[in-house]
């Protein structure tokens, strides 16, 4: 996954993307790595979801932007609304449940 480097790339993208997905993880956090390439693999069967990956210890402060106040997180954004948000523990299915519920109206 593409990572994203200042608040403004991450704004851009947000805006640029009419379904956008950032991933915020850590280096230190095994669970986000581990948890990085079953979302990968998700997305797979979502191609109109574009998504991106954010370390936040390079950019501190787009924690309290975002609220991101634990890891992993999930954020994804339709039209430029936080539309779902899933945090520390992910269940894949249930990420999967909740985007196939929005992504049939999306056009």
């Amino acid at each position: 996954m593409i990572k994203l480097k200042s608040i403004g790339e991450i704004e851009n993208f947000i805006e640029e993307n009419k379904i956008a997905l950032l991933y915020f993880s850590s280096q230190d956090c095994n669970v986000c790595i581990e948890l990085l390439s079953k979302i990968e693999s998700l997305l797979m069967s979502f191609p109109k979801i574009n998504a991106r990956e954010v370390e936040i210890e390079k950019l501190l402060l787009i924690t309290g932007k975002y609220s991101v106040f634990t890891l992993p997180c999930i954020i994804i954004f339709i039209k430029g609304k936080e539309s779902i948000r899933e945090a520390r523990f992910i269940s894949v299915k249930e990420l999967q449940n909740k985007i196939e519920k929005l992504y049939k109206y999306i056009r």
